[in-house]
């Protein structure tokens, strides 16, 4: 039987994959192969350029050919799975921060866990994909200026403290609103994932996302079909009520949610925490969704003097350092 499964994937390796115009081969797509041996089925794993009927009917097709007339074998049974995009290493841990509603913090949340991710020894990128309320060269101070590009057309990011930066600010005139609908969104989501040139050696994409559950989150998934989510809230119940939407609108487009955090949990004034926005959001969050709860970030001005960003070591930051191990830990 051994024998048997060498010789079909040998053959089933020079298929071509239309949506790569590769062979499978060339594409390292088949990530299972195996025969059923009572029912003499083969059943098949194949990672594709573009999952959608055309292509793989024309891939099924000719892998059935090869399965029932040229080895006679009863069956064939086949899953796809999306390829990510070429231009994010399958090494690269890609996180998407989300949130149910807006308001809670969670640009700010995915500015400081990037810097301490790379104040751990981690190379970092950032996409701002909260299109219509794009902030984060605010929150990281970078001044709006026109990307550079490559002879292709591709851009490179920005860079700041060594985190690299793609932003819709960068993209339109800085006081001009976004009127786009979803295919548009469709279409500056592919400059994000497909025309940035990242670097090589990046260890964690995070995806700063929209509020909510819209086409964004629903289009990421196409570029990168292996991202997870970390969601967003506050300790008050509005906020958390959205979040857990959120949480199970991310499981219905099967992706997956890895933790929770508590973001303005408390104010601390003499050694007393002030729960301003209530208690308990977060790990009710984490709860209904059977995740992990990674942590609770205060209310707290920067001692630094900036008006986003905590250093290491301050006490918020010290917070975001440990947030940042359970990170790798849980996407590991």
């Amino acid at each position: 039987m051994s024998d048997l499964k060498q010789e079909l994937r040998e053959k089933i390796e020079l298929v071509i994959d239309p949506s790569r115009n590769r062979t499978l081969l060339e594409a390292n797509a088949i990530k299972h192969l195996g025969i059923d041996q009572e029912t003499m089925t083969v059943v098949m794993i194949i990672e594709v350029g573009v999952k959608n009927n055309e292509f793989t009917s024309k891939i099924t097709r000719a892998i059935a050919k090869i399965v029932k007339l040229e080895y006679g074998l009863n069956g064939l049974s086949i899953e796809y799975e999306q390829a990510r995009v070429e231009a994010i290493k399958k090494a690269v841990k890609v996180i998407a921060i989300a949130s149910g509603k807006g308001g809670v913090g969670k640009s700010t949340v995915t500015a400081n866990l990037a810097y301490a991710l790379t104040s751990l020894g981690k190379k970092v990128g950032i996409v701002d994909a909260d299109i219509y309320g794009a902030n984060m060269p605010k929150i990281l101070d970078l001044t709006v200026v026109e990307l550079d590009g490559d002879e292709s057309g591709k851009i490179y990011p920005i860079k700041k403290d060594g985190i690299e930066v793609v932003s819709t600010a960068f993209l339109m005139d800085e006081d001009k609103a976004l009127m786009w609908r979803g295919p548009m969104l469709g279409k500056l989501l592919k400059v994000f994932f497909e025309d940035t040139i990242w670097d090589p050696e990046l260890d964690y994409l995070l995806i700063d996302l929209p509020p909510g559950t819209g086409d964004v989150m629903m289009d990421v998934k196409t570029y990168v079909p292996d991202v997870k989510l970390l969601l967003v809230t506050t300790p008050h119940p509005s906020a958390s009520h959205i979040a857990i939407k959120a949480g199970f609108g991310a499981r219905e487009l099967k992706e997956e949610v890895f933790g929770v955090i508590e973001n303005m949990s408390y104010y601390e004034i003499d050694g007393l925490k002030h729960f301003i926005f209530g208690e308990g959001g977060g790990k009710a969050v984490a709860e209904k969704l059977g995740v992990p709860f990674i942590g609770q970030i205060p209310i707290a001005r920067p001692k630094s003097g900036h008006h986003s960003i905590y250093q290491s070591t301050e006490y918020v930051g010290i917070l975001y350092l440990s947030l940042a191990r359970n990170v790798i830990q849980l996407v590991a």
